[in-house]
C-alpha cells in the first residue's frame, strides 16, 4: 500500500496526437490525486497543494466507499446542464461544493500498490472501486486507439481545455512520462492564465 503520495506521473506535451491500437484518449481538465486511509481523505493538486478543504463533496464520496485504503488520480470537474465541464466555474472558486472527481486511474485500493500494473488494468481495477457509483467521483470517460485526433478536434470544437494520450500497457510512474502526452486547446481560458493549474 502506498504510505505516501508520489509525485503524480505528469504527460509531455506533444504536437500531435498519437494514433494507433494502444493509446487510451481522455479529455484533459484540471489534475488532483485522492487518497483515503481509514477514515481520512486528503486531495492533492499536482504540484502538492492540499485542497481537501476545498471541495466537500469528493470528501463525502471518498469516505463513502466501501474501500478503506486507496488512492486514486483524477481531474477536478464542474459539470454544467450540458455536461460539460465548466473551466471558468471551476477557478472561480465560488462552486467549491460541486466540484466533483473525474477518476481516470488508481494507484492503491485495498492494501496493494498498483502502479506497476499496466493502465488498462489499471482502469479495470478502478471501475471495480468505483462500482457503488456515489455523487462526487466517477469514473471518467476515455477512448482507444486511431479516434485520438477526431477527439481532439471535438473536445477543441467543444470548448474544453485539452486532452491527454496514454500507452494503454505502461505503469504509474512519478514525474515526466513520455507515455502520456497532453494536447491543449489554444482557444481555451486556460492558456491566458499562469501555470499554476496547468500540467
Amino acid at each position: 500500500m502506498l504510505r505516501t503520495i508520489d509525485q503524480p506521473c505528469l504527460p509531455t506535451r506533444g504536437t500531435k496526437v498519437p494514433t494507433g491500437p494502444d493509446w487510451i484518449h481522455e479529455v484533459k481538465y484540471d489534475g488532483m490525486l485522492v487518497a483515503r486511509k481509514d477514515k481520512r481523505v486528503r486531495l492533492f493538486s499536482r504540484n502538492g497543494h492540499d485542497w481537501t478543504g476545498r471541495y466537500p463533496l469528493i470528501v463525502e464520496a471518498a469516505l463513502k466507499n466501501r474501500q478503506k485504503h486507496f488512492v486514486i488520480d483524477g481531474e477536478a470537474v464542474i459539470l454544467g446542464v450540458d455536461g460539460i465541464s465548466d473551466f471558468n466555474a471551476l477557478h472561480s472558486r465560488k462552486h467549491n461544493g460541486e466540484v466533483q472527481l473525474y477518476a481516470f486511474d488508481v494507484l492503491a485500493a485495498d492494501g496493494e500498490d498498483l502502479r506497476m500494473l499496466p493502465l488498462v488494468m489499471r482502469k479495470a481495477n478502478l471501475v471495480r472501486l468505483l462500482a457503488r457509483r456515489s455523487e462526487g467521483i466517477f469514473v471518467a470517460p476515455f477512448e482507444q486507439g486511431e479516434i485520438g485526433p477526431d477527439l481532439f478536434r471535438a473536445a477543441c470544437s467543444f470548448g474544453l481545455e485539452g486532452m491527454a494520450s496514454k500507452h494503454r500497457d505502461r505503469p504509474y510512474r512519478a514525474g515526466r512520462s513520455p507515455d502520456w502526452v497532453k494536447m491543449k486547446n489554444r482557444m481555451h481560458p486556460a492558456m491566458s492564465r499562469g501555470e499554476e493549474f496547468n500540467w
